[in-house]
């Protein structure tokens, strides 16, 4: 269940390219294959002593806010720095299908509307408590408890049977949640109201695949489990390292779990640190970091690094441009839309869409390593991508006639509303490295040039944890903003785009949107040629409704010292705990 935001610093500045859908960038697309197919996916397996202290680099223009617990985070800047720790309860193969080769096994059944969640043997948290069936239940808790505020809680966990009770504050419990064996056994049972074609695939938002050590936050309230000490200062995990010290926002150091179920890791030290994008690049030529992500807006400056193995995959990822419509209903759990809003035109979200030159900003500032997505389901999901869908072509002569046709009449140099209102609209972007300024600049001049009167919010760029505070809290002063997704392995688009969704951040609500999203992964969609057809249908409707704008994907590269062994950037990698120094 990995929806997480995404900070442009944090993806190697590639979200500085958000702005747009458009372009004919099949060039471009195969120079991006071309240049990073040529990196590996792992470092060379060598035999490795033990200790030694690795030294990694956290890419951020901001401090990372620290909420410890994917329950509450949604930050992927938080995820990374806790990454040597955080494990997940299921392993996964490369095509992200789970696998019992992880602490704890997974089994279906169809028939019965379960999935049974057994956690093995020896599994313990880094205080050598075990890892018992109340720490795989406790995190339903915690996100569908109203009090912590969490945005876990989505349509697609509100399958689960009772949780919607809980949630609501008609039952004490989740009567869909069993634990045969009692808490402190291994085993649970979780019964749905029905069953999900992507259930046997890791992220597909349906159930939780992280523990939390109940043992240790029972006593917190749920209104307190974000700022408390046990999630933001000495955070439990059951993976091969544990936290020895966190600097707030800056760094953490990690010793070997000496419970770790899959036996002692190499490192006898871990330290993650952030680094500003801008001296990113000077800091790999350094050798400051044993391990640094590419800014790939900055690729010519390190590419002759001597000493270091760049490693690189193709993100699970993208990029996109919103417009705000509606509202968040905290009481009714659900986005409701705005007839009368000012982006709720679609000739107007069209011709933005048809305005922006991303094809001439990749290929001056990426380096061919960024490249444009026509759709909201990414071609790595194979045949559910639809390769035959619309594009948003750079075409100035098509946006002014959208606006033209639809109303939006200049006077002087603006556009005017259609009511004959002048038009301002004011469009958020976070803020990022020294080429976000002039790229954003960019955009605005490329919308400026239909006649549209676009200006930054606060006429600047906006601090990420700034950002995402007014984008989610619907600040009514924001009329489209550029944001970014970290996807989850499954490649259902409900949580990011029903009417029960929180991360659905345009507030957008139709019945036909509703209705293919409830059509892909519905028991029909067990047939798999029906969901492709689905995920098709669902692809052409949002690209024609222009409420989100998909925009890019790139290619991570990673910068690792080639004494190390054991990293890789493979779905089946199993972790830190086999990273070590060559011998």
């Amino acid at each position: 269940m990995n929806k997480l935001k995404l900070s442009h610093s944090l993806v190697l500045t590639l979200a500085v390219m958000l702005l747009t859908a458009c372009g004919n960038t099949k060039n471009n697309s195969d120079q991006a294959v071309k240049t990073a197919k040529t990196f590996p996916s792992a470092m060379p397996k060598k035999k490795v002593h033990q200790g030694g202290t690795l030294k990694i680099a956290a890419e951020t223009d901001t401090p990372f806010t620290g909420i410890f617990t994917n329950t509450l985070s949604t930050a992927q800047i938080d995820r990374d720095v806790v990454a040597f720790g955080q494990e997940a309860l299921f392993a996964t193969d490369d095509n992200y299908q789970i696998t019992d080769r992880g602490a704890a096994i997974l089994k279906t059944n169809v028939k019965q509307k379960t999935i049974t969640i057994k956690v093995k043997p020896g599994i313990k948290w880094s205080d050598g408590k075990e890892v018992v069936a109340k720490d795989v239940e406790y995190p339903y808790e915690i996100i569908a408890n109203k009090q912590t505020k969490s945005q876990r809680y989505t349509g697609s966990i509100a399958n689960i049977q009772g949780i919607s009770e809980y949630h609501n504050g008609q039952s004490p419990t989740i009567s869909g949640i069993k634990m045969p064996d009692g808490p402190n056994g291994k085993t649970v049972v979780i019964h749905f109201k029905k069953m999900k074609p992507g259930m046997s695939q890791s992220g597909n938002g349906y159930f939780w695949e992280n523990a939390e050590p109940y043992h240790y936050l029972k006593n917190v309230p749920f209104n307190k489990l974000e700022s408390c000490d046990q999630i933001r200062k000495k955070p439990l995990f059951f993976g091969p390292f544990q936290v020895e010290k966190v600097v707030r926002g800056q760094s953490i150091t990690w010793t070997p779990n000496k419970y770790y179920w899959r036996g002692k890791p190499k490192l006898a030290k871990i330290v993650i640190s952030t680094v500003a994008p801008n001296s990113v690049s000077q800091a790999i030529k350094n050798h400051k970091f044993d391990v640094a992500d590419v800014i790939n807006t900055q690729w010519t400056n390190v590419k002759n690094t001597k000493n270091v193995t760049f490693v690189a995959n193709l993100a699970l990822q993208y990029h996109y441009l919103s417009f705000k419509v509606g509202k968040w209903d905290s009481h009714a759990n659900k986005n409701v839309m705005n007839p009368n809003a000012k982006m709720n035109n679609k000739s107007l979200r069209q011709a933005i869409g048809y305005a922006m030159n991303i094809d001439a900003v990749n290929k001056r500032y990426t380096n061919g390593l960024t490249f444009y997505v026509p759709t909201l389901v990414l071609s790595q999901f194979g045949d559910y991508f639809d390769k035959n869908a619309r594009k948003y072509n750079y075409n100035l002569k098509k946006a002014n006639k959208l606006l033209d046709q639809a109303g939006y009449k200049k006077k002087g140099k603006w556009r005017t509303q259609p009511n004959g209102k002048p038009l301002t609209i004011t469009f958020a972007a976070m803020s990022g490295d020294t080429t976000q300024e002039p790229i954003v600049q960019n955009y605005l001049q490329q919308w400026h040039k239909i006649g549209l009167n676009v200006k930054l919010l606060n006429d600047r760029l906006t601090e990420f944890n700034s950002f995402y505070d007014k984008v989610q809290h619907d600040d009514p002063k924001i009329d489209m903003f550029l944001a970014g997704w970290a996807l989850s392995t499954e490649p259902s688009p409900n949580d990011y785009y029903n009417e029960k969704a929180p991360y659905n951040y345009g507030r957008f609500v139709t019945a036909k949107n509703n209705r293919l999203l409830a059509e892909i992964d519905s028991e029909k969609s067990f047939d798999h040629s029906y969901r492709v057809k689905k995920f098709h249908e669902w692809q052409r409707y949002m690209l024609d409704q222009a409420y989100v704008l998909p925009v890019d994907d790139q290619y991570k590269i990673t910068a690792v010292n080639d004494k190390i062994s054991g990293y890789s950037k493979k779905p089946s990698w199993t972790g830190w705990y086999n990273v070590g120094f060559n011998k």
